[in-house]
């Protein structure tokens, strides 16, 4: 998922999809320790997509506390 398309979204949807994500990247974890996952590049790119929600969702809510 790209910066743009997570800037797009409104708090709980980040939120939302962030859990999801989150789910998702555990899964893989304990699916490489068994020896099932493919594509283990995978992961990589899920943690990446945490960062971006993360930051991204602490910059929208500090935003408008910045504007007041």
């Amino acid at each position: 998922m790209t910066s743009k398309e997570i800037r797009d979204l409104s708090l709980e949807e980040i939120t939302t999809k962030l859990r999801e994500t989150r789910a998702n990247l555990l899964d893989k974890r304990i699916r490489r320790q068994t020896g099932q996952v493919e594509k283990t590049h995978e992961i990589r790119i899920l943690r990446k997509d945490v960062a971006r929600m993360e930051t991204i969702l602490r910059q929208k809510a500090k935003a408008p506390a910045a504007a007041s």
